[in-house]
């Protein structure tokens, strides 16, 4: 098997036997005032990328990712646009180069375009990632207004990390389950993860 594609969270790939294989579709599931762009970045650094984002200017994504603490590189950075969303972002997947990783932000955008568009997408998607040996991920946002098609989606992902946000009295607690991972081992308890400018995880035993 060739070697995995690193996730970037040293801890994660060690839980996950090295990062997940060449060809594989995340779903990254999360709320939408949590930080989960900072996984994103994550998910950046370690290779080539190619950053389709749908609902913000791609500057503001390019300065968002400058402004974390992680090392991003120099992704690529496309906005889809709004008129035939659906075909320019399959033209754009075209772009994606060898061993890669490609994200997109967010993938709750391509699942409002009806079922016909999603499939086509997704379609274009898998096919593009298995002849690359690269990994896409998709930011589903997981809010107020979540698709009917988000079942689809995590039907066809390969791994599935979902993020929780806790905001209590006086803390945020932020965990990370890896509940579905297609070809692999599933994670059967979560990462406690501090996210500031950063990912970090908390290794400390939890005190009940």
């Amino acid at each position: 098997m060739s070697e995995r594609l690193r996730t970037g969270i040293d801890v994660l790939d060690q839980r996950l036997g090295g990062g997940v294989p060449p060809g594989t579709i995340a779903a990254l599931s999360a709320p939408p005032a949590s930080q989960a762009e900072l996984l994103l970045a994550e998910f950046v650094a370690p290779r080539e990328t190619l950053y389709l984002t749908l609902d913000r200017p791609k500057s503001a994504v390019a300065d968002g990712l400058r402004r974390t603490a992680v090392e991003t590189g120099d992704p690529v950075v496309r906005a889809v646009a709004d008129e035939d969303r659906i075909d320019h972002a399959i033209e754009l997947l075209d772009g994606l180069p060898e061993r890669s990783t490609v994200v997109v932000d967010p993938h709750s955008a391509i699942e409002r375009e009806g079922r016909t568009g999603f499939l086509a997408f997704m379609t274009r998607l898998r096919q593009r990632v298995a002849d690359t040996d690269s990994l896409a991920v998709l930011h589903c946002l997981d809010g107020r207004d979540v698709s009917s098609l988000r079942d689809s989606t995590e039907h066809v992902a390969d791994v599935i990390f979902d993020l929780t946000t806790d905001i209590g009295s006086a803390t945020v607690e932020n965990r990370l389950a890896v509940p579905k991972f297609r070809g692999g081992r599933a994670l059967t308890d979560t990462l406690k993860l501090r996210l500031t400018d950063g990912v970090a995880v908390d290794t400390s035993r939890d005190i009940a």
